[in-house]
């Protein structure tokens, strides 16, 4: 406006040198280039949030569009909107599974890593619940759909990251409130600066250019900006890694945790029974493992599904049995094989006349101490082996708690188990504050009583009992292999099940509000040092001035900086996965244990790292082929740790070695 003043002025000026005069008061070059300069501001900082979606929009990426559907006999392609709970999806090999359901017939390999982070494939059988959007690597299923459209895992997923990236934390409300002062804040200074330049003796054109300046180079946008950008990325970032935050305001209070409570089953341990010892007694090993195998495979005892497991994974062969019976409280009888037999508890043996020597007395002892539970084994009145039965550990458990603790924050362990059992899990976690025999609403009291001594408390549970106590946490933290009850009470869901990741979201708030921090002290100290210039702080003393045009490009400046820092929060990192201090299941008396073992003067070793094992069929199948080149050596397989050690005086070249693996169908990552 005061451009075309001057321009008029002119061309109506008397004299050449009253229209010099107002020749250097047009700015339509500077109205241009500030137009220019927001826009491409704008621009880049479109750009640059449009990459903080990446996250939702690679999740609806994994949306399969058709579904194959039987419906009265006759199998059909229907759009997946068409699919309706009840239907029967037939799955195969290659293809994504398009929504939640159970298996009803077939078995798959299924890569739910997607969904889950679990890097391998895992076998699906008929009564499992699978996921939608995870793909079938191999295998042929039909699911009975469970859950369609927005009520599928993958949708819920989505949902909970948008809203968490929409919704607002505490800063972010403080930060709009600081915004929304600035702006009439910034007028009044551009109209003071004005006035006190024409009480200065400037011209109107030089008051007019400060109070301009002031306007241009005050930036709003970068404390708008400041805290949202940082959330959505932050929750995408957290989606990626298998980490969903309900609401921002739960990524904001996670970073003043002090103080974690985790319930013991299912959180910290595996949440079922496993085979941790196996102890024969004048029998050979599979001897011992068919008998257990014959004799448990026909109890439905939860304690009887670790060891048929187990079995099996040793190959251990089935037996005839007769005159099967279950005894309440004891155990089982049977007749294997025409030989009587005996499984259970000491009141089992006991109740059969059945004697235990010392070391069988000592052994159970020890093993009870140790929170397990001791199961003899007798076959022909005598005494053939004890199997020790218990929750372990998941892997990452003690790395995750050792995390926690050198982020100064305090660890108590809360279950209803009984002391003796708590207290040796505690052990092996390195957790001194344990609460045992604890009821369902005591959980949620002390959650309280943590609260009220000042602590920050973050509450870690999978199960119903564990609901009331998330609820009641500063934040609560769902495992997401739990009850629908108990995610819904949560503020973080951790979708892996993997307790390390608890530790992640901790690191990932801390993160996101230091950046949130960061875009704030640079928003304020910008607009701090902008503004003063720009009204001509630095005219009287040097005589500079700022261009109104030069005010807008710094303006634009500003915001892109705030949103390029908040996006430096995509590289964030999961923690290293650390097995350490993971008890492993320990080999049937007389076995070499499967991992590595002690060199001998002299003796080699090479470790092949080994990519596509499933089970112990594929084990087997490896072991063979490179027991196959390396004749004379030692060979062992781990499947849990994926890899090979071969050992021996002389050893093979790697290309042999590469080879026999390669042959038998499976890749060969990397060979030390």
């Amino acid at each position: 406006m005061y451009g075309i003043y001057a321009l008029i002025q002119i061309a109506l000026a008397p004299t050449p040198e009253a229209a010099h005069s107002f020749m250097h008061d047009l700015y339509f070059e500077s109205a241009g280039m500030i137009l220019t300069l927001v826009t491409l501001g704008k621009f880049f900082e479109a750009r640059a949030k449009r990459k903080t979606g990446e996250a939702i929009a690679a999740l609806m990426d994994l949306r399969p569009q058709t579904a194959e559907v039987i419906r009265g006999g006759q199998t059909m392609q229907l759009p997946i909107e068409q699919v309706q709970v009840g239907d029967l999806v037939i799955v195969r090999g290659g293809q994504s599974v398009p929504v939640d359901g159970k298996i009803t017939e077939g078995s798959a390999y299924l890569d739910e890593s997607a969904i889950t982070g679990e890097s391998m494939p895992v076998e699906k059988h008929v009564g499992d619940t699978v996921i939608g959007a995870t793909v079938s690597k191999s295998g042929y299923v039909v699911m009975k759909a469970l859950r369609v459209g927005d009520d599928t895992t993958l949708s819920q997923i989505i949902r909970l990251v948008e809203e968490a990236g929409a919704s607002k934390a505490p800063i972010a409300k403080l930060a709009d409130k600081v915004a929304g002062v600035f702006v009439p804040v910034v007028m009044g200074i551009a109209l003071v600066t004005a006035i006190i330049w024409l009480l200065a003796g400037e011209t109107p054109s030089f008051a007019l250019t400060r109070a301009i300046s002031v306007l241009v180079i005050s930036c709003p946008c970068a404390l708008g900006l400041a805290t949202p950008v940082a959330i959505m990325v932050g929750t995408g970032v957290g989606a990626k890694n298998g980490v969903l935050f309900q609401s921002a305001e739960a990524l904001e209070n996670l970073h003043n945790v002090n103080a974690v409570i985790m319930d013991k089953t299912g959180t910290v341990t595996e949440g079922r029974p496993v085979v941790t010892d196996v102890k024969s007694f004048g029998v050979e090993s599979g001897d011992l493992l068919s008998l257990a195998l014959s004799l448990e495979s026909r109890s439905d005892h939860p304690l009887a599904d670790a060891i048929v497991r187990y079995a099996r994974e040793k190959n251990a062969q089935e037996r005839s049995v007769t005159d099967f019976e279950m005894i309440e409280g004891q155990g089982i009888r049977a007749t294997v094989d025409g030989v009587p037999c005996f499984a259970g508890n000491r009141r089992m043996l006991l109740a059969n006349g059945l004697a235990l020597s010392g070391s069988m007395q000592k052994l159970g002892d020890e093993f009870a101490a140790a929170g397990k539970t001791p199961l003899f084994f007798a076959a022909n009145r005598q005494i053939v082996g004890i199997f020790a039965v218990a929750d372990v550990l998941k892997p990452t458990s003690k790395a995750a708690v050792e995390a926690l603790r050198s982020m100064h924050i305090d660890v108590t362990l809360l279950t209803g188990d009984i002391q003796k059992t708590a207290q040796s899990i505690a052990s092996e976690l390195g957790v001194t504050d344990v609460i045992a025999e604890v009821l369902p609403q005591d959980k949620e009291r002390i959650v309280r009583e943590k609260q009220g001594k000042g602590r920050k408390v973050a509450m870690i549970g999978d199960g119903i009992n564990d609901a009331p106590a998330l609820a009641r946490a500063d934040v609560g933290i769902a495992i997401g292999a739990g009850t629908d009850v108990a995610i819904s009470s949560a503020d973080v869901v951790l979708m892996k099940s993997d307790l390390m990741d608890a530790v992640d979201a901790i690191r990932l708030s801390r993160r996101t509000m230091r950046n949130i921090r960061q875009n704030l002290f640079w928003a304020f100290f910008y607009n701090c040092i902008g503004i003063p210039i720009a009204a001509g702080l630095l005219w009287v003393p040097f005589g500079i001035k700022l261009s109104p045009m030069i005010g807008a490009a710094a303006m634009s400046l500003s915001s892109v900086c705030v949103v390029s820092n908040a996006l430096r929060l995509r590289f964030f990192s999961a923690t290293p996965r650390k097995t350490a201090g993971t008890p492993a299941v320990l080999p049937i008396s007389g076995e070499k244990p499967l991992t590595a073992h002690k060199k001998e003067e002299n003796v080699m070793e090479k470790t092949i790292k080994v990519d596509g094992m499933m089970c112990q069929h594929c084990v087997a199948h490896v072991k063979k082929a490179l027991e196959g080149a390396a004749a004379g050596c030692d060979v062992a397989v781990d499947l849990d740790a994926g890899k090979a050690v071969v050992s021996g005086k002389t050893l093979p070249e790697d290309a042999v070695l590469t080879a026999a693996v390669t042959e038998a169908g499976y890749e060969v990552v990397d060979i030390k």
